[in-house]
């Protein structure tokens, strides 16, 4: 793989991981709200919202590279009629602009709760149909290893999976902040970390299950394809076999066997500095295996006639 393609992983794995810690952080507050009040849930998220942005940056900034020369970028959204890459740059502006909207708003307070939850979730539906925009782009006939649900199917999974886990890593540093300065709350911050901590670890199972259902579906529909759809299929299994076992064995231990001991260990209090570690480490081990997935994705790919 060349730069411009090293560009494209950055690119995809970052801006999947904004929209989905944005989408996982928003269903979270909104339910925080509902159990403790809107102070605790703002307590909760609004640190972990300040990292959204600055990821999504260095994301747009390897769309940049990607292009080559940045001068061509207002070229891509010159054609949303028909072209997916208009549609990607397109709903990407307007996700950060529309993320950045909300997030002023939630800081500043600025408008009601149920305002603030709207502007939040027209953010979200324009954040995912961003990574439908992306997904879509290489569903190309002449790309048979490409052109099937996977691709879409795989992208959503991804930007699920990196949003449950960054931000899960989120909470933790949170609330070690705010145990550390403001004591008084930490009893339902611990109790707000821990509910949030189940449900992320029980989705993350879930989606493992996806993903592990996917790729052997994916194989055997490549095997049996065309001549480009084989190679494909071979350059994965054989040439590129160890780093797909090791991408699998990353995102099973990380979503999988992290994700069970997260759910066991947040059922009851007292184990908050267990739980951060085993959050950390399943978000830095989803993190590398989505990354070596996603090299996997563009690495294998033969067209049709080549």
């Amino acid at each position: 793989m060349n730069l411009q393609e090293w560009a494209l992983v950055v690119f995809t794995i970052l801006a999947q991981m904004s929209v989905g810690s944005f989408l996982v952080l928003g269903i979270v507050h909104f339910f925080a709200a509902r159990v403790a009040g809107a102070e605790e849930a703002d307590r909760l998220s609004d640190r972990a919202l300040l990292a959204i942005g600055p990821v999504l940056v260095l994301a747009m900034l390897a769309s940049l590279w990607h292009l080559g020369n940045p001068l061509n970028a207002p070229r891509a959204v010159t054609n949303l009629g028909t072209s997916w890459l208009s549609r990607e740059v397109f709903s990407g502006v307007l996700f950060a602009v529309s993320g950045a909207v909300f997030a002023i708003m939630q800081w500043r307070k600025i408008g009601s709760f149920a305002v603030r939850n709207a502007a939040a979730w027209i953010a979200a539906i324009i954040g995912v149909a961003f990574v439908v925009s992306m997904s879509m782009i290489y569903m190309l006939p002449t790309q048979p290893a490409w052109n099937t649900i996977v691709t879409p199917l795989s992208f959503l999974t991804t930007t699920a999976l990196l949003g449950l886990f960054a931000t899960g890593a989120a909470f933790v540093t949170n609330y070690a902040y705010v145990r550390r300065v403001n004591p008084d709350c930490a009893d339902v911050q611990c109790g707000l970390l821990r509910s949030s901590l189940r449900w992320i670890a029980a989705l993350a199972v879930v989606l493992l299950g996806v993903e592990l259902v996917a790729l052997p579906l994916h194989l055997g529909y490549l095997s049996t394809g065309s001549s480009a759809a084989v190679a494909s299929a071979n350059l994965l299994i054989q040439d590129y076999g160890l780093l797909l076992g090791l991408r699998i064995a990353l995102v099973f231990v990380g979503a999988g066997i992290l994700g069970f001991f997260i759910y066991q260990n947040a059922s009851s209090s007292g184990r908050e500095q267990l739980l951060g570690t085993l959050a950390y480490s399943a978000f830095v081990l989803v993190f590398v295996a989505e990354v070596m997935g996603r090299f996997l994705f563009y690495a294998s790919q033969v067209g049709i006639g080549v």
